[in-house]
């Protein structure tokens, strides 16, 4: 078998990937799933890093007075950044039963469970076989976790963002609403921004555009995709 053809790779799971079928939390069985796909190419030696959202838990800009809602938009980011430290800490439980050594570093520091981030700190946990969990986002207000990931990668000197999504890659339209929605199995940044497709957001996008970092789109739900997609098999869409 070939091997994986990316070194390092930052991985971002969102929020509702953890909560599998459950309408809202985390399903304990599909965090299983992950992290034995994780582990799989962990084995073929490449260095992994997530970011993880925490829509699962909290969304932040559902629940701001942007929408017409009481709670101010800070407040809501921050708690939106409380939510993923909680599945970040689930998801270290789950990948160190499963036999992997790895780090939680927060850009909220929190000193009694996670580490905080230091850049050249999570360089060295990769270079030494541990994976790294991010959380917190940037740690910033009005920032999403895919800027945070786009932000992460470029400082780790990612080789790829894999976005794992509930779809097999970015349509035209979504797909479960529009039946004759086109798959892209290629597209250029200046595509995705230009047409308002939903694959990150605008900032993470640009992040990524001026450090020529690559995206792949593709779908978490189908076993073995992390590894497909690592070992350079034609897997959801790619964004370059």
């Amino acid at each position: 078998m070939a091997g994986a053809v990316y070194k390092r790779i930052v991985l971002k799971l969102s929020g509702e990937a953890l909560q599998g079928k459950k309408s809202h939390g985390i399903e304990q069985l599909f965090l299983v799933s992950i992290a034995r796909q994780i582990k799989e190419i962990r084995d073929l030696n490449v260095e992994v890093a997530l970011v993880l959202g925490g829509g699962n838990i909290f969304r932040g800009q559902e629940n701001t007075a942007s929408r017409g809602l009481d709670m101010d938009r800070a407040v809501a980011d921050y708690m939106g950044m409380l939510a993923t430290i909680i599945n970040g800490l689930a998801l270290q439980n789950v990948l160190e039963t499963e036999g992997m050594p790895t780090r939680v570093m927060t850009a909220i520091e929190m000193q009694r469970i996670a580490e905080p981030y230091i850049r050249r700190r999570a360089i060295r946990h990769l270079e030494k076989g541990r994976i790294v969990i991010f959380v917190a986002g940037t740690g910033n207000p009005y920032f999403t976790t895919d800027t945070a990931a786009a932000l992460r990668a470029v400082e780790i000197g990612a080789d790829v963002i894999l976005k794992a999504t509930k779809v097999d890659g970015v349509y035209s339209a979504d797909p479960l609403k529009v039946k004759n929605a086109r798959k892209f199995a290629v597209l250029k940044y200046i595509d995705v921004l230009s047409k308002g497709l939903k694959v990150m957001d605008a900032t993470a996008i640009s992040l990524c555009m001026d450090n020529k970092l690559p995206i792949i789109v593709f779908d978490l739900k189908k076993t073995g995709n992390i590894k497909r997609v690592v070992l350079g098999e034609k897997v959801g869409t790619v964004v370059r």
